[in-house]
């Protein structure tokens, strides 16, 4: 158990836990994401202490972002997003179109996502037409998207 180490959640971690729990994880995982991002705290006697004092507040702030994630769900999948790009006749794309195209074509249909928010479980998209791709919003919070590649040809 000397890798292990005893923390407090200040928010919602997917299998992990939720706001407040006390949970045991590798020392890694604590020092390099956890602590940093302010995820959780140490669970010493006194942040014990001030976290019962504060539990009220952070749970309001989680259920805060909770509700905040749900309205950009919703507002999210009503958009439609086509993107252009080279191609051959037979609709493979000349490169590919991946997250960093996906944030660029969102945020110019002025939806806002952050590249942590994109998963592309095969990779990136490498063919003209409708492709699915999930967003997670929030621990709670994770709906699927679709995008419509379609090829352009430039005439010289």
């Amino acid at each position: 158990m000397a890798n292990k180490v005893l923390l407090i959640l200040l928010e919602k971690i997917r299998a992990l836990g939720d706001v407040g729990e006390q949970v045991t994880v590798n020392a890694g995982y604590a020092r390099n994401y956890l602590l940093p991002y302010n995820k959780a705290v140490r669970a010493t006697k006194d942040n014990i202490a001030q976290f019962a004092s504060r539990a009220s507040e952070l749970k309001r702030i989680a259920e805060e972002a909770l509700q905040q994630a749900q309205e950009r769900a919703a507002a999210l999948s009503a958009a439609s997003i086509t993107i252009e790009s080279r191609a051959s006749n037979e609709g493979r794309l000349y490169g590919s179109v991946g997250i960093l195209d996906l944030i660029e074509a969102f945020t110019q249909a002025g939806f806002m996502l952050k590249k942590s928010e994109i998963q592309l479980p095969n990779g990136p998209f490498r063919q003209t037409g409708e492709h699915e791709f999930l967003v997670s919003l929030h621990s709670d919070v994770e709906l699927k998207l679709k995008v419509l590649i379609v090829a352009f040809n430039e005439v010289t």
